[in-house]
């Protein structure tokens, strides 16, 4: 049987692919306050607005290609059992190869009904007013806004306590309730945090720290790990 890894990706992974990182210094995000529109609020205040900047987030994203770091994770599907656990709302990991993908906050590429969350479906093109679910309600972006709950979690947890290795790639581990699942790692197993970034390391046993961008760590790690299995 097939080792358990599961990994947890954040905004570094996708940065090396030419996406911006969720939000820049100054608070704001693609020049917007986020809660104008990555919340219920803006939504109902400015529909408009949230879907023209989803939009263009969408269009971002079909012209960005995986690199290495999201085709060295495939790659480890060839002697482990990989699960990634992403926060990520673009595509790219699926378009590296890997299959099992979990996405925390939502997919770009999908669009759901504001009347009934179970009704969702593959959008790879804008969202524009008047576009309606089966149930004739307005669609919006299949997004995990501020205020919102994180149902993936539930998905997530069970496969974090299964793991038999964990590892952490290009997140700053401040975002709850994703930051909190390497709580749920076993005490005894080798964790991983891949950031180029100095950070005030979490104090979790056996967790070691590869202080390079995506592209550099995964590929050292991944190699490590298919000679060792």
């Amino acid at each position: 049987m097939k080792k358990k890894v599961v990994v947890l990706t954040g905004a570094g992974i996708s940065a090396e692919s030419g996406i911006r990182t969720f939000r820049d210094s100054n608070g704001l995000w693609e020049e917007h306050r986020i809660e104008d529109v990555a919340s219920p609020e803006g939504w109902h205040r400015n529909q408009e607005l949230v879907l023209d900047f989803y939009n263009q987030r969408r269009r971002q994203v079909l012209e960005c290609k995986p690199n290495r770091a999201h085709i060295a994770l495939a790659e480890l599907e060839q002697k482990y059992d990989v699960s990634i656990i992403t926060q990520n709302v673009d595509n790219l990991h699926e378009a590296g190869g890997s299959t099992q993908v979990v996405h925390l906050h939502g997919e770009l590429l999908k669009a759901r009904s504001t009347k009934d969350e179970n009704l969702i479906y593959d959008w790879p093109r804008d969202i524009l007013t008047g576009d309606t679910c089966e149930k004739g309600s307005q669609l919006r972006p299949h997004i995990v806004w501020f205020g919102e709950a994180v149902p993936k979690m539930d998905e997530a947890i069970p496969l974090v306590m299964k793991a038999d290795v964990f590892i952490v790639i290009g997140t700053s581990m401040v975002v709850y309730p994703a930051a909190g699942l390497i709580n749920y790692a076993q005490y005894e197993i080798p964790k991983w945090l891949i950031d180029p970034n100095d950070m005030p390391l979490p104090r979790i046993p056996n967790l070691k720290f590869i202080n390079q961008r995506a592209t550099v760590g995964v590929d050292y790690l991944v190699k490590q790990l298919l000679e060792q299995a």
